[in-house]
């Protein structure tokens, strides 16, 4: 069965390292990722408005404006006018991913994740094996796409399917088709594609994860030379794709591409600590001694990168 995989590295890294090791990053994004929905809630929920506003656009205390710059770029295609707040808080939110990697809206912000690591649970968890290929580069299409009708049509089109508006539109109301969306979410990955939205479809990570080519922090193999080849950190990564240059290569242990989410699963899964978050600068640490090596079955050999 295809769950075995990621439950059996897993089991070895908690037998390793204890509990919280194993899980301490995932733990930190769940905590992450309800605050923010809870900062954004309180409002409409308690009348408390710490921040008023969406995903989209919002202020904090009325004081400091934040702007989706994803949703800028489509205003500007449809051509409408931006306010100074607009810009402002669009740089606050470029500049803050620069620094903590551009995926990190993914793993650490975006509820939907949510709803994606939860059908992806439960298809590794009963075992579920169809898997649809769904090109990696689907994502920039649609986001191509989404710029393309915004331009025909005069509106930021994104946002009437916009899942992420649509299930903090139906928190607020408790009813609402959004959930029917979100519910198509989560079926996508449970039956047709192993983490089809977020590694595939979603425009949105298309997006950010043009910034993350340029950020400072980074997941670095820099205790590669201790790698067992156990394959854990591929199995359980969203975008294994990202790991091979920087844990089999022999430049940098940092993994620079764009579509690492930074999220952590990789240092939670290692048995040995081969990972760290670090910044894009990190270098190999000397005195990583060797660990014998063992065979393994991942689903895609460790080299290359199993697609999940």
């Amino acid at each position: 069965m295809i769950g075995r995989l990621d439950l059996d590295a897993r089991r070895q890294s908690v037998a390793a390292r204890g509990w919280w090791r194993s899980h301490k990053w995932w733990l930190l994004r769940r905590t992450s990722q309800v605050a923010v929905m809870a900062v954004f809630m309180l409002g409409p929920w308690l009348g408390i408005w710490l921040v008023r506003g969406n995903f989209a656009s919002s202020d904090i205390m009325g004081v400091l404006p934040l702007s989706d710059p994803y949703i800028l770029l489509q205003s500007l295609a449809a051509g409408h006018g931006l306010a100074l707040t607009a810009l402002v808080g669009a740089g606050l939110i470029v500049a803050l991913y620069v620094v903590v990697g551009g995926r990190a809206y993914c793993s650490w912000v975006c509820p939907v994740n949510v709803v994606t690591d939860s059908a992806h649970w439960l298809r590794e968890k009963t075992g579920l094996t169809r898997d649809r290929k769904l090109g990696r580069r689907t994502r920039v299409v649609i986001l191509l796409a989404t710029l393309l009708a915004a331009l025909l049509t005069g509106r930021i089109a994104w946002e009437f399917v916009n899942p992420v508006s649509m299930m903090q539109r139906g928190l607020i109301t408790g009813v609402g088709l959004g959930w029917g969306l979100v519910g198509a979410v989560f079926l996508l990955d449970l039956f047709v594609a192993r983490r089809a939205w977020c590694s595939h479809l979603c425009p949105v990570g298309a997006f950010y994860g043009q910034i993350g080519r340029f950020s400072l922090t980074r997941v670095a193999a820099t205790r590669r030379a201790a790698c067992t080849d156990c394959a854990a950190c591929f199995n359980i990564c969203p975008e294994p794709h990202v790991i091979a240059p920087a844990l089999k290569g022999t430049g940098s242990p940092v993994i620079r591409s764009g579509d690492c989410l930074n999220c952590g699963a990789c240092i939670d899964s290692c048995p040995v600590d081969v990972f760290r978050m670090t910044h894009r600068f990190a270098g190999v640490e000397e005195g990583a001694t060797p660990a014998p090596r063992r065979a393994v079955t991942p689903r895609t050999a460790p080299a290359a990168g199993p697609v999940q």
